[in-house]
């Protein structure tokens, strides 16, 4: 193990491995980042320029032109943030822009990584891996439950097929296709509330977080 630890958190959207993964940071004291939010931005630049995010061009100069700042921006999330960041991140140049950003993060003094690819793509290399995952039925309803509390009207059957087009979208783009790890960890957290999924990932990360 090297010195710097790298936990991997993947998974599908509304999985709550953003959730377990902050969590995580907390209790190893290790930086996090949202990688998801890379993508996002990427994508929101090119709406933002009246285009459309399958127009690999503007997203590549999207991707370079990004900035701390766009992370924190509040339209960050939302259905058509998620269909926007699934287009821009199936490109293989826009994932080579943000590929060393990502691994010099992790690499500065460790940190938790939550994703799609970091453990297969970003850190293949990681301490541990975990793979974040459960049904799209629970995963539309938490994130129906999610836009609602924000005050975002929002039908859950669409935000059910919503669901089902991104898995679909992220797991046949041809460019690090989202799927587990060979040695990730998987946690199906389908029947799980956020603090059992903390246990169980606690309990699973155990063993190779004390191994080395």
């Amino acid at each position: 193990m090297g010195a710097a630890v790298i936990i991997a958190v993947d998974g599908p959207a509304a999985a709550g491995k953003g959730t377990l993964a902050r969590r995580l940071a907390a209790a190893y004291a290790l930086p996090y980042m949202d990688t998801g939010l890379l993508y996002r931005a990427v994508g929101r630049r090119v709406l933002d320029a009246g285009a459309d995010p399958r127009d690999a061009a503007l997203a590549l100069q999207a991707a370079q032109a990004l900035t701390p700042a766009d992370l924190d921006r509040p339209d960050l999330r939302g259905p058509i943030a998620d269909m926007a960041a699934s287009a821009v991140a199936a490109m293989p140049a826009v994932r080579a822009a943000l590929l060393d950003f990502q691994r010099r993060f992790g690499r500065a003094q460790g940190a938790v990584m939550d994703g799609r690819d970091i453990g297969t793509v970003i850190f293949p290399d990681a301490t541990a891996k975990l793979f974040v995952t459960a049904s799209p039925s629970v995963r539309a309803a938490r994130r129906h439950r999610e836009l609602e509390g924000r005050g975002i009207a929002a039908d859950y059957a669409q935000v059910l097929a919503e669901i089902r087009d991104r898995d679909a979208q992220d797991a046949n783009r041809p460019v690090a296709p989202l799927k587990p790890a060979d040695d990730a960890l998987l946690l199906d957290t389908s029947a799980l509330d956020a603090d059992a999924a903390f246990s169980a990932a606690m309990a699973l990360l155990a063993p190779r977080l004390n191994a080395g």
